[in-house]
């Protein structure tokens, strides 16, 4: 999962969205400085990675690309499914998107101090380019996925994955559908361990 499912599976906890949409850049069992709740978030975040890249329905999108793209295509199907679930947002939400995707930046700007620096490094980029927002269209995506080439130096060709995208729209939509709903099973049960 990417961003906005990331911060989405949190729950209401302002904390544990923070903690969760910044642990990829946490290693080991480095986060003990960290508020409580924002501990959480980083091991709903581990929770929410491992589940999803043992699940059956996402290995099956991951097939359709590793072809093309290699160690990529888990990394791709993250964000096409992240495009569905803002697509799809009324389904899985009462707020607005735009309401929740304000509320998640004025909250990473109010709580700033307790960021990791590659969180504060990354968050006026992801706010003056509303990457969030971005993810509802394929257009939005194949910007996400540009960016990202680039990171790798081009090696990993992730800006051609928007084409496997619309070519396989309705088989990825399926799938994201089957997939969210286990996933947003998978986090209550887990966040209500913690």
């Amino acid at each position: 999962m990417n961003f906005l499912a990331h911060i989405y599976l949190s729950g209401d906890n302002d904390f544990i969205k923070i903690g969760n949409f910044m642990a990829d850049g946490i290693r080991g069992k480095h986060f003990e400085h960290f508020p409580p709740d924002v501990q959480k978030g980083i091991i709903l975040h581990r929770a929410i990675d491992t589940y999803t890249d043992s699940h059956d329905v996402f290995r099956q999108s991951t097939k359709r690309l590793h072809e093309k793209y290699h160690h990529y295509a888990g990394v791709i199907v993250d964000i096409i499914y992240d495009h569905f679930l803002a697509k799809n947002w009324t389904q899985y939400s009462d707020e607005k998107l735009d309401s929740f995707i304000g509320n998640f930046y004025r909250s990473l700007h109010k709580n700033y101090d307790i960021l990791t620096e590659k969180t504060q490094d990354l968050m006026p980029y992801m706010i003056k380019y509303n990457w969030l927002s971005s993810y509802q269209t394929v257009e939005g995506i194949h910007e996400i996925l540009t960016q990202m080439d680039r990171r790798s130096k081009n090696t990993s060709k992730m800006q051609f994955a928007s084409e496997d995208l619309k070519e396989f729209y309705t088989e990825f939509e399926q799938e994201f559908t089957i997939f969210f709903e286990d996933i947003k099973v998978h986090s209550k049960q887990k966040l209500l361990s913690l």
